[in-house]
C-alpha cells in the first residue's frame, strides 16, 4: 500500500473498529501502541485486557445454565 491509498477502516456493529495495519496507535496519555500485522482489530467497547487492541471480549457472554440443557436419555 502507497501513501497515496487510502487505508481501509471498517466498523464492526457491536464489534471492533478494523483498520488496515501496520497502525500505530497514539493513546490519550501519549503512549504508543505498535500493531504491525495486515488488519488491525482495535477496541470501541474498552473491555479488552489488550486495549486498544481487541480481545474480542465484547462478544456476549453465555453463563452455563443459560445453554440449553442436552436431552439425556431416560
Amino acid at each position: 500500500m502507497s501513501e497515496d491509498e487510502p487505508r481501509l477502516v471498517r466498523i464492526v456493529s457491536g464489534g471492533p473498529m478494523m483498520v488496515q495495519g501496520p497502525v500505530r496507535i497514539e493513546m490519550p496519555d501519549g503512549t504508543v501502541v505498535e500493531s504491525d500485522r495486515f488488519m488491525v482489530a482495535i477496541c470501541m467497547c474498552r473491555r479488552s485486557k489488550t486495549f486498544p487492541l481487541c480481545d474480542t471480549s465484547h462478544r456476549r457472554r453465555r453463563r452455563s445454565d443459560d445453554e440449553p440443557s442436552a436431552q439425556r436419555p431416560a
